[in-house]
């Protein structure tokens, strides 16, 4: 600990830009040399960057893969993104630096390598032998386009067809060209006069790894013998190919077609299919050929060993089924299944229990991978039912339209959200066990519960148990059924304001130890919850209406217009029905025909059933004025102790009592600053132009660039749909207090943009004038101008009084100003420690309370520490406030400036946060130019400023957020969360909490070849792959052919290789990393352990000898 004085802050600003340290320095020296008495205990060493995990469904899936030993699942996407999966929470992100698609993946079985093949001819051998796997090996194609690869069990040379319809064969341990080539023209000769177009399919007989059956996409198959360099058997039919499939006995494939059908042929009957079946063609009674159907996309063909085989195939519908849900179709004997997915078919796998392709496959389960989720189906239940997903894939299943993030909450929270959310889960799951069960949990070494929430744009919610990296969904709240909905587009008022999801969530305000939740919709509408594990019906849902008129312009009122008298505060609120209103058409429309009075969603007046978890409090809505529609919410906060909930938007402000269900503020902008306005303002009466309506989830993806830099992303620029505290701020030239007019085109008018929007709310028991001895509640407001106004609250006492006499709501005439919109305010008491606004601890409201109990729930509110006797009286708090473009720490109540801190010049601050780390706190900001910063608290030093991520889209800026013990997180995708940390401590321990994903495990018995097999020969041919494709055979490969490129695997990644088929390259690069440095003790164990297991798999294929040729009398 040391203490702080104000030179070593002069030292601390050297690295920040001369202009930030000449302010900096100004503002010091105004606070004079009085040296502040406050240990700050964080400096820059506390801080390091890095990305933890990401969760979610993985964006635009492009390919699958499944090691069926390992039980790791792996998928691509088209953004170059590799996901693997192994038992629940156990997952990894991995990104090819390219970004190009992913179009095969094939796992190197029971290796912890995998093989991505990309479209951008590239190949990839990733190690999974490390916690973060990396990539050992590359090699780029240069002439030819890869179209498919087929990697064999057990074999180190994968096979690699072509667009042009060659295979090249690749070495996975040293990623070099093999010299041997099977060209096209080659394979087909004379069976076809054209070319046969790309390769589709590669894949060796089951029973006879020298034959290789080769599919091209005109409709050709070859059969080609690897020893002599011929084709065997050529196949040829008049539908294009997609897929084929072997029947594990190697006699039989099976060919899916483009017009929906699939052919069956003997190996060793060529002029003909053996069988043709058109699963879902209609049968024509005069035996002619079904109709045409959708093409096959793909089939697998699995054979049992007790029953008929299992055909599964993805497509293949009739063509007169318009609207159909995509669909996997189950044939099985004689049953046909079609099962309906939610969403279009990337790719499936069946799951067998045998790794090895010449034996009964045995297959039990199918993963398929749909466009935006994941679907497992257990083949051993009747019905095919579909296993439960422990994987938290949902977060997308409507859109994200904002989220908050809650780390060190209180330890009953979770399992409270979790007891109600485990009676919403759906019932008719599969029995077994979620079968991809691979790798290992690391080790747990956080251990404070996090919560994250997400709001979404079908106004759902849904709270996340995010505890130590992992993510688990507690429970989902739809706050859209309070209201009415409308059956169809006629029937729809035309109240509106969006055109789509009316009921999207905008801002979330919760009080995680009260676990009081409120809520802003787009609709203009607040909605505020209370926690109970109680099931209660509402007979009549509590509602109020608010009126929020104003409006404000400056005195050059472009438009000329009369500006009518002030209203009368509170005159124009129409607030107080608490009964549902049902809306007449009378009163739906003013004198002169336009709408007013009404709110833009209808609220049910029939009685509400709510389950146990969050329940109606009350309903607050805008109405409409005057045929101008309310304006959306840009702020909101709840306080659980003072009974109060405050929102605003660019008209105004309004406060809410809920628990006496009445309006106690309703002001516009202008009318809170009084007589002490700034800007030379007067009201006028609203606009006639409606604004251009839309919903949350469809913000534009596009990067706005605005001319001038400095400006912050506020209104239409990036369109209203924008939920930002910062939505509506103009520019603002202080100088000569009057608005610059360089307007966005996309403005309906000029002075919606000119509006001064509330943009922070923050309830808090502080100082709120100069004079004040002791602190008292008070709400703290910042508008997008930078103004800081403080409204003083006056609570009645606790118990039955609350309920019966009025809160006392007036401004205090203090205001303060800063550069840019207000994003977040914080207090600090004398010790420097954060002062939490005041909260009531929560209790169950359902169940009649005992007088006793009455008694102690007084609602508690945080004491202020009594300063110490070295300072004076008027040092008692601090007020931390952050805008878009600097900071300040005003001391109370004297209200000076202290400290401040320009944060950027250039740029603007999308989010900021007080939060805790290491028992201290500190002020983390995300700029819109990419740069992540934090600065301690009072002092504002820079403490880490790192340039993380440039703002491409809306959604980043829309959901990026910073919590305690160095956490944050944003919206990296439309389905998927990534979290970071700030945290140098959880930079260190994040290898230690990644879960592995390769574990040791002993590959199965190869099936046994049988008696009579053994007698008579048959069985599975092996070949030595080496003698034909090693370089002593094949030659050298053309050099032009295809590049290698090392990859950045490391040390660490050759040595998780060295033991496996990933062999001899390996152990020699080994050798040469390690010559002269000594082994420590980690690398001795590990020799060891891949000395025992090599001892194991020698005695285990000594046994195996030992017993291969024995006939079974002489066993």
């Amino acid at each position: 600990m040391r203490k702080f004085n104000i030179r070593k802050v002069l030292d601390g600003l050297t690295a920040v830009s001369s202009a930030a340290s000449a302010s900096s320095a100004a503002q010091q020296q105004q606070a004079g040399n009085r040296e502040t008495e406050i240990q700050e205990t964080l400096q820059s060493e506390h801080f390091q960057l890095c990305k933890t995990v990401r969760h979610g469904f993985p964006y635009q899936p492009s390919a699958l893969a499944f090691d069926p030993v390992q039980k790791i699942l792996a998928i691509g996407t088209q953004t170059g993104a590799l996901r693997l999966f192994g038992r629940p929470g156990v997952e990894c992100y991995c990104q090819h630096d390219s970004g190009a698609a992913v179009i095969q993946l094939q796992f190197l079985i029971n290796e912890g390598a995998l093989v991505s093949a990309l479209a951008d001819d590239t190949l990839h051998l990733w190690n999974l032998r490390q916690k973060r796997p990396a990539i050992l090996h590359s090699l780029k194609f240069n002439r030819e386009r890869i179209t498919f690869c087929h990697l064999p069990f057990q074999s180190k040379w994968l096979y690699v067809g072509t667009e042009r319809g060659n295979i090249h064969i690749v070495n996975v341990e040293s990623f070099t060209l093999s010299g041997y080539v099977i060209m096209w023209n080659k394979a087909i000769e004379l069976s076809s006069k054209s070319h046969p177009g790309p390769i589709v399919h590669i894949s060796d007989n089951p029973m006879d790894e020298g034959k290789l059956l080769i599919g091209f996409e005109s409709g050709t198959v070859v059969l080609w013998d690897l020893k002599s360099k011929k084709a065997d058997y050529r196949y040829t039919h008049d539908e294009a190919i997609h897929s084929v499939a072997w029947h594990h006995e190697g006699k039989q494939f099976i060919c899916s077609h483009s017009d929906g059908t699939l052919t069956i042929w003997n190996v060793k009957s060529p002029a003909k299919p053996f069988q043709t079946i058109t699963p879902h063609g209609k049968q024509l009674k005069d035996g002619k050929k079904p109709e045409p159907c959708k093409p096959i996309l793909k089939v697998e063909y699995k054979t049992t060993r007790a029953g008929e085989p299992f055909i599964i195939l993805s497509g293949g519908l009739s063509y007169d089924t318009v609207g159909r849900r995509p669909c996997l179709t189950v044939m099985h004997g004689k049953s046909t299944a079609v099962l309906e997915m939610d969403y279009s078919i990337v790719d499936f796998l069946t799951l067998c229990e045998t790794p090895y392709p010449n034996d009964f496959q045995e297959p039990y389960a199918v993963v398929v991978l749909l466009e935006k989720d994941l679907v497992l189906i257990d083949l051993a239940q009747n019905g095919y039912p579909i296993f439960e997903n422990p994987y938290p894939l949902t977060i997308h299943e409507s859109p994200v339209t904002c989220c908050e993030y809650f780390a060190d909450c209180p330890v009953d929270l979770i399992p409270a959200l979790y007891s109600v959310g485990a009676r919403q889960k759906r019932q008719g799951y599969s029995k077994k066990e979620w079968p991809i069960s691979g790798g290992n949990w690391g080790l747990i070494t956080q251990s404070y519960p996090e919560i994250i929430i997400t709001g979404h744009a079908d106004g759902s919610i849904k709270f996340w148990d995010a505890s130590a990296i992992t993510l688990q969904v507690l429970y989902k709240l739809k706050t859209a059924k309070v209201f009415e909905k409308s059956r169809n587009k006629d029937d729809r008022p035309n109240t509106d304001i969006v055109d789509e999801d009316p009921y999207a969530i905008q801002i979330i305000s919760w009080c995680p130890e009260s676990r009081m939740l409120c809520i802003a919709g787009v609709s203009a509408h607040v909605i505020i919850y209370r926690f109970s594990k109680q099931e209660v019906t509402t007979e009549v849902i509590p509602m109020l209406e608010v009126r929020l008129l104003y409006e404000i312009n400056d005195v050059e009122s472009p438009d000329g217009e009369q500006v009518p008298p002030l209203p009368t505060p509170g005159t124009g609120s129409n607030p107080q029905s608490i009964v549902p209103q049902s809306h007449p058409s009378t009163s739906s429309s003013s004198s002169d025909g336009l709408r007013d009075n009404v709110p833009c969603l209808k609220v049910k007046n029939s009685p509400l059933k709510q389950s146990p978890g969050y329940q109606i409090e009350l309903v607050i809505q805008l109405v409409w004025v005057s045929g101008e529609p309310p304006q959306q919410i840009t702020s909101l906060a709840v306080n659980s102790a003072y009974g109060l909930v405050v929102f605003g938007n660019c008209n105004g402000i309004a406060m809410v009592d809920y628990l006496q269900k009445t309006v106690l503020l309703n002001l516009g902008t202008i009318e809170l600053y009084g007589s002490n306005d700034p800007y030379r303002r007067e009201p006028r009466s609203p606009r006639k132009t409606r604004q251009p309506s839309g919903g949350l989830c469809d913000i534009n993806e596009g990067t706005t660039v605005p001319e001038d830099r400095c400006k912050s992303p506020t209104s239409a620029k990036m369109s209203r749909k924008l939920s930002l505290p910062t939505e509506l701020k103009p520019d603002l030239d202080v100088k000569d207090n009057s608005f610059s007019r360089s307007r966005s085109s996309s403005v309906t008018s000029i002075d919606k943009e000119s509006r001064e929007a509330i943009s922070a709310l923050h309830f808090c028991e502080t100082f709120t004038r100069k004079a004040d001895t002791s602190p008292s509640p008070c709400l703290w407001v910042g508008t997008t101008l930078g103004t800081v106004l403080v409204i003083a609250l006056n609570l009645p006492p606790g118990g039955e009084q609350r309920l019966l006499q009025p809160v006392i709501v007036s401004p205090s005439g203090t205001i303060l100003r800063l550069k840019g919109a207000i994003l977040r305010m914080a207090f600090l008491d004398t010790t420097g420690a954060l002062v939490p606004p005041a909260h009531e601890p929560w209790r169950e409201h359902n169940v009649p309370e005992d007088k006793d109990e009455k008694d102690k729930s007084k609602k508690r509110r945080p004491v202020s520490v009594s300063p110490s006797s070295s300072q004076e009286i008027s040092e008692n708090q601090y007020a931390v406030i952050c805008s878009e473009k600097q900071a300040k720490v005003i001391s109370l109540p004297s209200q000076n400036c202290i400290y401040k801190q320009n944060i950027t010049e250039t740029s603007f601050v999308l989010r900021g946060d007080i939060v805790s780390l290491s028992n201290s706190i500190c002020l983390a900001c995300f700029c819109a130019n990419g740069h992540i910063m934090t600065f301690s608290l009072p002092s504002l030093r820079p403490l880490l400023d790192v340039y993380y991520l440039p703002l491409t889209n809306m959604r980043i800026a829309r959901t990026f957020c910073f919590t305690n013990n160095g956490q944050a997180l944003y919206l990296v995708s439309p389905t998927e969360i990534q979290r970071l940390t700030y945290s140098q401590e959880t930079c260190e321990n994040l290898q230690e909490m990644l879960g592995e994903l390769f574990t040791p495990v002993e590959t199965p018995e190869a099936p046994n070849r049988g008696f009579f097999k053994g007698l008579f020969g048959g069985g599975a041919q092996s070949l030595d792959r080496e003698e034909l494709f090693g370089e002593s055979a094949s030659g050298k490969a053309s050099r032009s052919l295809a590049q290698h490129i090392p990859g950045p695997g490391g040390i660490e990644g050759v040595k998780g290789a060295a033991s496996g088929v990933v062999g001899e390259l390996a152990r020699a690069r080994l050798a040469l990393d390690e010559r002269g440095q000594k082994l420590g003790e980690l690398e001795e164990k590990t020799a060891a352990m891949l000395y025992s297991a090599d001892s194991f798999s020698k005695h285990a294929h000594e046994m195996m000898l030992k017993y291969k040729d024995k006939k079974w009398y002489q066993f």
